[in-house]
């Protein structure tokens, strides 16, 4: 099948695009993205390399908690696969590398693919460029300036053609905004003792009050808020990375909730970001 499918090391394209944007990496919390921006230029890239139409983005990518709010919106995006390693104790990506090489070689083997186009850096990826290329695939390694120092020199050699997105490119769709850590005011009441819980706990105004400071003080991109908005909708969850940070907040302010009142918490955030997503304009 003439198509082209691109296959994206989100681990590479955040540490070395914020190495880019600052001269060092930075932590992923720091580091701001245009997704439909970043999914944009894959796709001409892609297509304009291979000349042939998009096949699907493969996005890959590690989590230690399950999938962030990011995730969930690279998960809803058409023609976009979501693939998810994990990330270890050490803070290290692992089981992405695999996910990347097997896709590779299965759409090379069942002729789904005439191209690929590869947004890594890692050597271990090189099997799957090999195996794709025996199936007859062209594969166009892509990389974030300076090539020579962040991939592999084997992937390098490896591939058909190397291409490089330099910082005109990079700070198209990524963007770096330092996190601001906001106050967080203290009760005047000491909470309740944990093995209690917090039976007297008026849910209401005071849930409300938190449900708003949260949502100014927990850092989500305003990209994937409607696909936060979406999966809550969908099975009344939120992905680790923020609730644990909302319930904590939550015991600091009112002491501990009961289920029912964690609900009604999590039911008040939704509906804070709800209210104060940005206006689409009208078509």
């Amino acid at each position: 099948m003439n198509r082209v499918a691109v296959f994206v090391d989100a681990g590479y394209l955040f540490a070395q695009g914020s190495a880019l944007l600052t001269g060092q990496k930075r932590p992923r919390s720091e580091i701001e993205i245009d997704l439909n921006g970043v999914l944009s230029a894959l796709e001409e890239l892609a297509c304009r390399l291979s000349g042939v139409q998009l096949l699907r983005i493969y996005w890959y990518d590690g989590t230690a908690t399950g999938p962030s709010p990011q995730h969930l919106a690279v998960a809803y995006q058409p023609r976009v696969k979501l693939r998810l390693g994990f990330v270890n104790t050490a803070g290290e990506q692992k089981g992405v590398d695999s996910l990347i090489v097997t896709d590779m070689i299965t759409l090379a083997r069942n002729g789904s693919m005439s191209d690929a186009l590869l947004l890594s850096g890692d050597e271990d990826i090189r099997v799957g460029v090999q195996q794709a290329q025996e199936f007859g695939v062209r594969v166009h390694l892509l990389g974030i300036t300076p090539c020579r120092g962040s991939q592999s020199q084997f992937l390098l050699q490896e591939s058909d053609t190397t291409h490089e997105w330099g910082l005109a490119d990079v700070s198209k769709f990524l963007s770096h905004r330092p996190r601001v850590v906001f106050p967080v005011s203290q009760s005047s009441k000491k909470p309740q003792p944990e093995s209690g819980g917090n039976q007297g706990l008026s849910v209401g105004a005071s849930v409300e009050a938190v449900a708003d400071a949260a949502a100014k003080e927990i850092r989500i991109e305003p990209a994937v808020v409607d696909s936060l908005i979406a999966n809550y909708d969908a099975n009344h969850q939120l992905p680790p990375v923020v609730d644990r940070p909302l319930l904590g907040l939550a015991k600091k302010q009112l002491g501990l909730l009961n289920p029912d009142q964690r609900e009604k918490l999590r039911a008040a955030f939704v509906a804070t970001l709800r209210k104060n997503r940005p206006t689409k304009p009208a078509s």
